[in-house]
C-alpha cells in the first residue's frame, strides 16, 4: 500500500520561498495523481485545494491564490513530487498535505483532480509558517 510523507516545512519571512517534498514507499508516485492540500490555523478552517499534476506529469493546475508563486513538480528518479513555493505571504500559513489517488495504467494519465474526496492516499502533514 502506498504511504506518502511530506517534508520541507518550517518558518519562512514573507517574500521568502521554501520546497516541500512528497515522497513515497512501498509504491512508485509515477502510478499516482498528486495533489497538495492545505489547512490553515482557526476554528472552521477547512482543507483547500493548492495544485494538483496528473500521472504523467505534464498536466497540472494551481488554486487561483497561489498561480504565479506555486509551481507543482516530478522527479520520477527520486519518486517524489515537489511544491515549491515563492513569494510567500503570512496567509500561506497552514498544514500542507500531499495526496495521492491511484490512476489506472489504461486511464488518461493526462488528468488530474482538485477535490480531497478524490484521492486515496494522505501524508501527515508538514506545518508551514509564514512571518509578516
Amino acid at each position: 500500500q502506498l504511504q506518502v510523507v511530506e517534508s520541507g516545512g518550517g518558518l519562512v519571512q514573507a517574500g521568502g520561498s521554501l520546497r516541500l517534498s512528497c515522497a513515497a514507499t512501498e509504491r512508485t508516485l509515477s502510478d499516482y495523481a498528486v495533489g497538495w492540500f492545505r489547512q490553515a490555523p482557526g476554528i472552521g478552517k477547512v482543507r483547500e485545494f493548492v495544485a494538483a499534476i496528473a500521472r504523467n506529469g505534464g498536466n497540472t493546475v494551481k488554486a487561483d491564490s497561489v498561480a504565479g508563486r506555486f509551481t507543482i513538480s516530478r522527479d520520477s528518479a527520486n519518486n517524489a513530487v515537489y511544491l515549491q513555493m515563492n513569494q510567500m505571504k503570512p496567509e500561506d500559513t497552514a498544514v500542507y498535505y500531499c495526496a495521492a489517488k491511484r490512476v489506472s495504467p489504461w486511464a488518461n494519465s493526462g488528468y488530474y483532480w482538485t477535490s480531497e474526496d478524490d484521492y486515496n492516499y494522505w501524508g501527515q502533514g508538514t506545518q508551514v509558517t509564514v512571518s509578516s
